[in-house]
């Protein structure tokens, strides 16, 4: 098998108040597992089944053909990094060194990195996602993209991401997606995970 849901690193109810554990239950595994299933079955079918899951990405993006394909792995993605994204007592302003610096120059203070990130998050209509990324001059940008779409798919390096599909917050914030938006900053982000994935600079892909 090519993709592999893994163990929520947490227990279901450790993200609770901001996250509910039927809330992780039926986004990990009945959403986040259905994408892994139809994802494994597709990637064999077009023959991909060998490729690392940032090519299968990439190359199913590039190919419309494989949009089916490229939806289940976008995802499957997305979802990989989304549940160590978060942890139990996270969020705020809980960093320190080169990711503090990157984003009060980017962004002028994490006050306003929130306000943007959040923005970008109530804005993104319909499904989809909204993101940090790290740009390929050094500074930090914020983007959104629709469905399953990611940074990889356009050639940049997410460091955190947040769902907005309702499936990620409907049970907890029923239409309320600015709370969800605002308690995924104030108290859920492992800015730890953010940290690393910063450090290790953009993702590099074969073309």
């Amino acid at each position: 098998m090519t993709f592999k849901l893994p163990e929520l690193p947490y227990a279901y109810d450790a993200l609770d108040p901001y996250m509910s554990s039927e809330t992780l239950e039926f986004h990990h595994d009945k959403h986040h597992k259905a994408y892994v299933d139809k994802g494994n079955e597709l990637a064999e079918k077009a023959g991909l089944a060998g490729k690392s899951l940032e090519e299968i990405v990439v190359i199913s993006y590039k190919d419309k053909s494989q949009q089916p394909l490229f939806n289940n792995a976008g995802q499957h993605w997305n979802h990989l990094h989304f549940w160590n994204w978060m942890k139990p007592n996270g969020g705020g302003k809980k960093m320190d060194g080169a990711l503090e610096k990157a984003l009060n120059d980017s962004f002028g203070s994490f006050d306003d990195f929130r306000g943007k990130f959040v923005e970008a998050g109530v804005g993104q209509f319909g499904s989809g996602w909204a993101w940090l990324v790290l740009g390929t001059n050094g500074k930090l940008e914020i983007m959104k993209t629709p469905n399953g779409e990611n940074p990889l798919a356009h050639g940049k390096t997410a460091i955190l991401g947040v769902d907005v599909w309702e499936h990620s917050y409907y049970i907890d914030y029923r239409n309320a997606r600015a709370k969800y938006l605002e308690a995924f900053v104030d108290n859920l982000v492992n800015w730890e995970y953010v940290a690393e994935l910063f450090e290790k600079g953009p993702v590099k892909l074969a073309a």
